[in-house]
């Protein structure tokens, strides 16, 4: 997830390794398809004043395939995505990934403040060196990283797919949902469009 902050250099995104904006993290309360969350943010990694409603859409539209096997969460910043989906679906490992250190510190604090066990948290640039095969994979892109980088993400969870595994991207229509389907369907999935609200559209990929 890659948005420049409000007060914050704009040229220290979300998607950098290690923020240059002074940390500054606080405690939140948030409640997710009825279920209550305690979360630290921070400075420095997406949405630090609470979740964003991109977020809290693709977690509440999401329902996991038949397929068995991790679920993985790809620029996971503090980590609401896989937590409250961990917390939904307990049996299934969660793989979370993030480049920004910053990020990866507060996700891991944030699995064991929720008692989600079931989630490992890795700084790593998108997929990269994560050998897990997944049921689905999860994302709130890093739009601000740019379409090289997004669909190089794209790519990268698709190819971790499991036979009818599937994909979830939440994505403004004006940010790229079109250009996302698109590129979906080429890597040869069966796309859907799951659920829209407020120009976001949850956009589903199944692999055959």
């Amino acid at each position: 997830m890659a948005v420049c902050m409000e007060g914050d250099n704009v040229t220290d995104h979300y998607y950098s390794e290690k923020p240059d904006v002074e940390s500054r993290r606080e405690s939140i309360a948030e409640t997710v398809a009825g279920v209550a969350f305690r979360f630290y943010v921070d400075r420095g990694v997406f949405s630090k004043t609470g979740m964003d409603f991109g977020t809290r859409l693709l977690i509440e539209s999401f329902n996991p395939p038949e397929a068995a096997g991790a679920i993985g969460d790809v620029g996971c910043g503090w980590g609401a995505i896989g937590i409250a989906v961990g917390k939904k679906y307990p049996a299934r490992r969660i793989v979370m990934t993030d480049i920004n250190e910053r990020a990866v510190e507060l996700a891991k604090l944030n699995a064991q403040l929720n008692g989600v066990g079931n989630a490992e948290v890795l700084q790593t640039n998108l997929l990269e060196g994560v050998t897990d095969s997944f049921a689905a994979v999860m994302t709130n892109p890093p739009i601000r990283a740019g379409k090289k980088v997004i669909f190089a993400l794209y790519e990268q969870a698709v190819g971790s797919l499991l036979p009818n595994g599937e994909i979830w991207v939440v994505i403004q229509k004006k940010q790229g949902a079109p250009s996302t389907i698109k590129k979906l369907e080429e890597l040869g999935l069966e796309v859907s469009v799951v659920n829209k609200a407020k120009g976001y559209l949850i956009i589903s990929g199944k692999k055959s």
